[in-house]
């Protein structure tokens, strides 16, 4: 009951004191007044977690760098001890062989030999593999320079070729210039050996959001300085084969611009550049019949899903004319100035009947290389569809002839009064089909280009036109196919190759009833295959004697070539091969007046020559 009573009484006390307390006049708490300081102190923090956290990622990369070393030494150490144990072992098994009571503790021994060296190809297998990963860490694929990717590349070559019938070629072989039996070359055989072939080559790519650009450089030493010579140093002069810059969209149009193979040169993929379809042979000249040029060019392309394909290109153009008999009443350019970085050297120097001093012949020479007027660039457009195994285009090429034409040049007196220039359009077209067969270790290819005017698009270097009597351009016919067929494999590469080209009969007689033009029935062909006495515009013993009464003009020229390439090693430190060529050409001229044996009494001599020839070469090309 007292407890009671003091408890409430306590309670009374309690709620009077709470009663009489005014709330009004009760303390308040500070409140913070510095809230910058706040700020900074969390800024400070949240930089010290970001600092903290990037130790923490280096540590981790550290980390990873030390496991990946630590497990290559204890791989290491585990091929060591492995194949210490099993040296033991095995000396361990031969010893308790000697004891003829223990033949079951020998084959327990023996056993475990068994499994340690099991355990030990194991453990050498994944050391291989992580060399291998950490290799490809150490040695990238490609130089990256600025946001770009540099990839080097060429080869490295020795060469030779063995002719049956001299031309005075290096490595690549003039197949228009192959002589006919009255020349003393044809007489005598020749071997060239040559490093000028070796290649150098860059390619350069840039990746944008909506486009890949790309730029390429290829160059080799099969160019002539003027000191060029094999006598001592062989200081041949470096040229370049290409040399472009492209832009790819990726809607499949792209755009190409520079030096480059023809539109023309049949290529394995779509348009593509640098998927030339070029024949594997040694010679840099490919095979009479291959269709192709690198020149000047710019190049547009759609691509419809790799399937499909579309190329327009504009490229340089140049005229090549060869006729006989003709006045001099035409200007189609003129030969190489020097100051404009032409070809401006001489070559073909003879000692004329005139002399300039008492006892002294005047020696006339022909331009090293002469170069037309080009009215305009040549224009070719390809289609191109891949299905399947095959691969097919359809081409066409138009290009412009034109010269001026003197009327009056050969009246008397001559007179350029009335000079007019002429031109014409002409042109050809042609197809092109290849087969991958049989996973793609079979390769047959088929090629054809016919037209008038084209002739330097081939190998054989035909000439293009000829010249009528009265000063016009008369565009020559002429025909251009090759047959392919190669066997691919890890380390061989066989191929064979078939061509032909051929320049039709393109004469006239002018008003006095004489042939001009090319290949006519009346040209004489009688001295082809008489051999004449050495000259003298050379130096002694380099003066071949000329073919007289002697035109020649080209019919057709066929190649047959075999040929292969054995790679003694192709990887990731670069390729390593050995090839070995052999080519048979003929060259058939036009029948003209003379005789031919058997048949002296023929009134119709039509030349032929022939050539045999056996190429080697040695490469190393770069991964």
């Amino acid at each position: 009951m007292k407890q009671s009573l003091t408890l409430a009484l306590a309670l009374l006390i309690a709620t009077s004191v709470l009663a009489q307390t005014d709330p009004q006049t009760s303390p308040k708490k500070p409140r913070p007044s510095h809230r910058s300081e706040s700020s900074v102190s969390r800024q400070l923090e949240d930089m010290k977690d970001a600092i903290a956290a990037q130790q923490q990622q280096i540590q981790q990369l550290q980390q990873q760098i030390s496991t990946r070393d630590q497990a290559i030494k204890q791989l290491q150490q585990q091929v060591t001890e492995a194949q210490s144990a099993a040296q033991q072992a095995q000396q361990a098994a031969t010893a308790a062989g000697q004891n003829a009571g223990l033949s079951d503790q020998v084959g327990s021994l023996q056993h475990d030999v068994a499994d340690l060296k099991a355990a030990t190809g194991a453990t050498q297998n994944d050391l291989k593999e992580t060399e291998k990963k950490v290799s490809g860490l150490e040695s990238p694929l490609a130089i990256h320079y600025k946001g770009v990717t540099i990839q080097p590349g060429g080869f490295t070559a020795a060469e030779s070729v063995w002719r049956q019938r001299a031309t005075g070629s290096d490595i690549n072989t003039p197949f228009n210039a192959i002589n006919f039996p009255g020349s003393s070359s044809a007489h005598m055989s020749e071997f060239q050996g040559s490093g000028r072939q070796s290649r150098i080559s860059m390619l350069t790519t840039g990746k944008l959001a909506q486009s890949t650009m790309t730029g390429y450089i290829e160059t080799d030493f099969l160019g002539t300085g003027i000191t060029s010579n094999n006598n001592e140093s062989n200081s041949y002069v470096l040229r370049f084969r290409q040399f472009w810059g492209q832009a790819a969209m990726h809607n499949g149009w792209s755009v190409t611009g520079g030096q480059m193979w023809s539109l023309l040169t049949e290529t394995l993929v779509g348009l593509d550049n640098r998927t030339e379809a070029v024949p594997l042979t040694i010679d840099p000249q490919y095979n009479v019949g291959f269709t192709w040029t690198r020149q000047y060019g710019v190049r547009f392309v759609k691509n419809w899903s790799n399937r499909m394909w579309a190329g327009f290109a504009i490229e340089n153009s140049q005229e090549t004319i060869t006729a006989h008999g003709q006045s001099n009443n035409y200007v189609v350019g003129q030969p190489g100035n020097g100051g404009g970085l032409y070809n401006s050297g001489v070559t073909g120097c003879s000692a004329g009947s005139i002399t300039v001093l008492p006892g002294t012949p005047a020696i006339t020479c022909s331009p090293a290389a002469s170069y037309s007027y080009n009215p305009s660039p040549d224009f070719i457009g390809k289609w191109a569809v891949q299905e399947g195994p095959g691969h097919y285009e359809i081409f066409g090429l138009l290009t412009q002839f034109r010269d001026r034409i003197f009327p009056n040049a050969t009246t008397s007196p001559a007179s350029a009064a009335g000079a007019y220039n002429n031109s014409s359009w002409t042109g050809g077209g042609g197809a092109n089909a290849r087969w991958m067969l049989w996973k793609k270790a079979w390769e047959i290819g088929l090629h054809g280009f016919a037209g008038n005017g084209i002739g330097r698009y081939g190998s054989a270097g035909l000439p293009d036109a000829t010249v009528r009597p009265n000063g016009s351009l008369a565009p020559i016919r002429n025909y251009q196919g090759l047959l392919t067929l190669e066997y691919h494999s890890p380390h061989w590469d066989w191929y064979g190759d078939g061509g032909v080209e051929y320049a039709q009969r393109t004469a006239f007689l002018n008003s006095k009833g004489q042939p001009v033009g090319y290949g006519s029935e009346l040209f004489t062909n009688a001295g082809c295959g008489i051999e004449t006495v050495p000259g003298s515009a050379y130096p002694a013993g380099f003066a071949p004697g000329g073919l007289a009464n002697c035109t020649g003009d080209t019919k057709d020229i066929w190649e047959g070539t075999l040929g292969f390439w054995y790679k003694f090693y192709n990887g990731d430190k670069g390729r390593l091969q050995l090839g070995l060529q052999y080519s048979y050409i003929t060259r058939q001229a036009w029948a003209g007046i003379g005789t031919k044996a058997p048949f002296p009494s023929s009134p119709a001599a039509n030349p032929d020559a022939l050539d045999n020839m056996v190429f080697t070469s040695f490469r190393y090309y770069l991964p």
